[in-house]
C-alpha cells in the first residue's frame, strides 16, 4: 500500500472512531440541581425566576449548562419526603428548598452529602437546620428572612389607611410554626392602637371559606392575613373572597397585590431566592455549603394597589403612598 493511501485510510478510520465520541460529548447531560417546594409551580413563579437569575448571573443557565429538576408538593407537605428521596436517587448536585416549612427537613432527612440551600422564614438554628448562622456546618446553608414581628407593621399600615376602623379581623394558620409568635405580636400591636382584634384560623381551603363567612358576622372593617405558604398557594382564592366581602386586606407578600389584593408589607422573597441562586452557583463551583454563612435577608417592600383601593371606595392618603416601594395603578 502506498504511503498516501495508508494515511488516507487511517484518517478515515480515525474519523469514524472519533466522531461518535465528539457527538457523545456534545450530547452529555448538563449538571442537574433539584428544586423542592411545598408550593405549586404557579405560586412559586416569581421566586423561581429570581433563583434562576441568581444562577444565570454566575454562569449557570437552565437548559444550557444546567438542568433543574422540579418537585412541587402543591400544598401537600406529606409529599415532600418522597420527592426529596427521588431527587437524591437522581443524583442532583444541589437541592434548593423553599415554599414551606417542611421542604428543608425533608431534604435534610434524605441526604447528608448532597448540598442543600434553603430559603426560610423560620429561625434555621432553632429549627435545627444549621449549627449556627456563621458556620452552618454539614451539607446545608441558605437564606433566612424575617417574618415574625412584621404583623404589627402591617396592622399599623391598615390603621393609617383606615383610621376610623376599630374592629379588625386576622387570618392565621394554626399549622405554621411561627403562628404563635406572629399572633402574639399582632395582638400586642392591636392593643397599643386601641383596636379590637378577632382572630380566625384556616388550614384548608374549606376553612378559608368558613373564615370569610365568619368574618361577615364580625363586622370587621379590615382584614390582616398572616404569613403562611398555604395562604400564598391560595392567594387568588383569598383575594377574591376579600373582594367579594368588600373587606380591605393587608398581606405579607406582593404576590397577593399582583393578583388584585389591596396592600402588602414584608420581606422581599424574590431577593431571598436571588441570593439562594448565588449560593447554589458558588457551591457548583466547588465551595462547601457548611462554610457559607446563612444570609439574613433584610430587604422589605411595601406595595399598594390603587385599582383595588378604588374598587373598595378607598382613598389612599398621599403620606401613605409616599412610603410605598411600588404603587400598582
Amino acid at each position: 500500500m502506498r504511503r498516501r493511501e495508508f494515511i488516507a485510510l487511517l484518517g478515515g478510520v480515525g474519523g469514524s472512531l472519533f466522531r461518535p465520541l465528539a457527538a457523545l460529548a456534545q450530547q452529555a447531560a448538563p449538571m442537574a440541581i433539584g428544586v423542592l417546594s411545598g408550593q405549586s409551580a404557579d405560586s412559586y413563579a416569581r421566586q423561581l425566576a429570581a433563583l434562576r437569575q441568581g444562577l444565570s448571573d454566575n454562569g449557570y443557565v437552565d437548559g444550557q449548562n444546567l438542568r433543574i429538576e422540579y418537585r412541587w408538593a402543591d400544598g401537600h407537605d406529606d409529599r415532600l419526603q418522597g420527592f426529596a428521596a427521588d431527587l437524591v436517587r437522581r443524583g442532583v448536585a444541589v437541592i434548593v428548598c423553599g415554599g414551606s416549612p417542611g421542604a428543608t427537613p425533608a431534604a435534610k432527612a434524605a441526604t447528608s452529602t448532597i448540598p442543600i440551600v434553603f430559603t426560610t422564614g423560620i429561625d434555621p438554628v432553632k429549627a435545627g437546620y444549621v449549627e449556627s448562622l456563621n458556620r452552618p456546618g454539614g451539607n446545608i446553608t441558605g437564606v433566612a428572612f424575617l417574618v415574625t414581628q412584621l404583623g404589627a407593621k402591617r396592622l399599623g399600615l391598615l390603621h393609617q389607611l383606615l383610621p376610623n376602623v376599630t374592629t379588625i379581623a386576622a387570618l392565621f394558620n394554626r399549622n405554621h410554626p411561627n403562628t404563635a409568635s406572629d399572633l402574639d405580636n399582632v395582638e400586642k400591636a392591636a392593643r397599643s392602637l386601641g383596636l379590637q382584634l378577632h382572630v380566625l384560623f384556616a388550614g384548608t381551603e374549606s376553612e378559608i371559606d368558613a373564615a370569610f363567612a365568619a368574618l361577615a358576622g364580625l363586622k370587621a372593617g379590615a382584614l390582616l392575613v398572616g404569613p403562611d405558604p398555604f395562604f400564598l398557594s391560595n392567594r387568588r382564592k383569598i383575594v377574591a373572597l376579600a373582594a367579594s366581602y368588600a373587606v380591605p386586606a393587608a398581606y405579607e407578600l406582593r404576590e397577593f397585590v399582583d393578583d388584585g389584593g389591596l396592600m402588602s408589607y414584608g420581606t422581599s422573597i424574590t431577593e431571598a431566592n436571588y441570593q439562594a441562586g448565588l449560593y447554589v452557583a458558588r457551591i457548583l463551583k466547588g465551595e462547601k455549603p457548611g462554610d457559607l454563612p446563612v444570609i439574613q435577608s433584610t430587604k422589605f417592600e411595601f406595595v399598594v394597589n390603587l385599582k383595588a383601593a378604588k374598587t373598595l371606595g378607598l382613598t389612599v392618603p398621599p403620606t401613605l403612598l409616599a412610603t410605598a416601594d411600588e404603587v400598582i395603578e
